[in-house]
């Protein structure tokens, strides 16, 4: 089976790789020559633990490769996936323009029957629009080859996409037409005998499932940093808090952990789209405004906490651990971090930064004016305060003594809840987290 699939950011170049390594002949096009260059010299454009041995066997085996032209590879194809970016419009809504113009491309080069599929995250009604580019297409060449869209959402956590595609939770399928749904049984046969579940549904509830699972996670997250910042007002400890209704079987403990926001390229763009979403359709989605707010809010609060504590921040110096919006990845989008070091500087702070994997991703959005060092213990050197905004692993368990040693003040600002207030106190720091009064 021969596929394309169009676009080779984080979800396409998951994509490819992963359906290449279950037996499928995949051609990834993208028009950036540089990227196509770069990929086949096994350079990947995002950091994916697990992603570059899988792309390196793949490509060599000759299942997987690299293109820029899609008219050229589009023969015996059975299925595309379209795969490019639909970054945020000014008014919130995602911008489709990308999806539409891999839409007329195929529509002016299929030669058979295909089945084209929506990868990229689109509001709902989007395949409908896919379907329209296509014939228009069609029409324009006189052509009449026959053709489906189908819709098929991404659910990849950044930092274990492959695992996520690989053993999926589930797999999303909104189809139309039976010939569709052959295809999509053939493509993800491999999964189907490892026992991983295949919903097909309409198209327009597959788009709308992938909306509705990020607004709800986006959803849990904001619903517990409100209850945090309660927390801190009453004396309550939000992490007892959150043990407490997790253990609840009809709530869990997946994403109740309070901090200082979501970040990334899904959930504050996949919220912000399904509000405008909502706002077309004349029904206002009063709960995802109040998540949006949340959000916002709560990625002011560790800059709010570190100018309570010092009064004044010109002429301190605050080590930052942690760039990127998560642990093992290095997307900036979005990242808190971002908001806490702009504000660092802006009321005349020195900000010394560290995160493994994000320092050169990071550099596209921070100014020259931080000290970027190479590791924790070197942007702890003559600081005031440790911000801790990324969980990393290796941020667990530093060596206290030398940090407290190499400090100005022994103060530390737990973004993530990861430290013990109790261990910090004895060792003589002054500890501040989320969500404890």
């Amino acid at each position: 089976m021969k596929i394309l699939v169009v676009g080779t950011g984080y979800v396409g170049l998951v994509t490819g790789a992963c359906l290449a390594d279950v037996g499928i002949d995949v051609c990834c096009i993208d028009i950036d020559v540089q990227k196509i260059e770069r990929l086949r010299k096994g350079i990947l454009p995002i950091y994916e633990p697990g992603l570059d041995e899988i792309v390196s066997r793949n490509y060599k085996s000759g299942r997987l490769s690299f293109h820029t032209s899609l008219a050229e590879h589009l023969e015996g194809v059975e299925a595309v996936f379209i795969a490019v970016g639909t970054p945020p419009n000014e008014d919130g809504s995602a911008d489709m323009k990308y999806v539409l113009a891999v839409a007329q491309e195929v529509g002016k080069h299929i030669q058979q029957y295909t089945v084209v599929i929506t990868k990229s995250t689109v509001p709902v009604g989007s395949s409908a629009e896919v379907h329209k580019a296509i014939r228009r297409a069609l029409d324009e060449r006189g052509a009449d080859i026959p053709f489906d869209v189908a819709s098929n959402p991404e659910f990849l956590k950044e930092g274990a996409a492959v695992a996520d595609f690989m053993k999926p939770d589930r797999i999303v399928l909104g189809v139309s037409t039976e010939r569709a749904r052959e295809v999509l049984l053939k493509v993800y046969h491999p999964f189907v005998l490892n026992g991983h579940p295949l919903l097909f549904m309409d198209i327009p509830s597959a788009e709308m499932t992938k909306y509705a699972a990020n607004a709800m996670l986006a959803t849990r997250i904001s619903f517990m940093n409100d209850i945090a910042a309660l927390c801190e007002l009453t004396g309550a400890d939000v992490n007892k808090v959150r043990q407490g209704i997790g253990s609840d079987p009809r709530i869990g403990s997946k994403f109740l952990y309070a901090g200082i926001g979501y970040g990334g390229s899904c959930f504050p763009k996949d919220v912000k789209a399904l509000i405008r979403t909502g706002n077309k359709f004349e029904h206002k989605l009063r709960i995802l405004e109040a998540v949006e707010e949340v959000n916002e809010d709560q990625k002011k609060l560790l800059p709010k906490k570190i100018r309570q504590h010092f009064g004044t921040l010109r002429g301190k110096t605050i080590a930052v651990w942690g760039l990127a919006f998560k642990p093992n990845t290095d997307d900036m989008r979005e990242a808190p971090s971002l908001v806490l070091i702009e504000s660092l500087l802006a009321e005349g702070a020195s900000v010394r930064v560290f995160d493994p994997v994000a320092m050169a991703e990071a550099r596209h959005f921070l100014e020259e004016s931080v000290i970027w060092c190479s590791d924790i213990y070197e942007a702890a050197q003559a600081a005031d305060a440790i911000a801790l905004v990324t969980e990393w692993n290796e941020f667990r368990l530093p060596e206290w003594d030398r940090i407290g040693a190499s400090l100005n003040s022994k103060v530390v600002f737990d973004g993530r809840n990861i430290y013990d207030e109790a261990q910090l106190n004895k060792l003589g720091f002054t500890y501040y987290c989320v969500g404890k009064g």
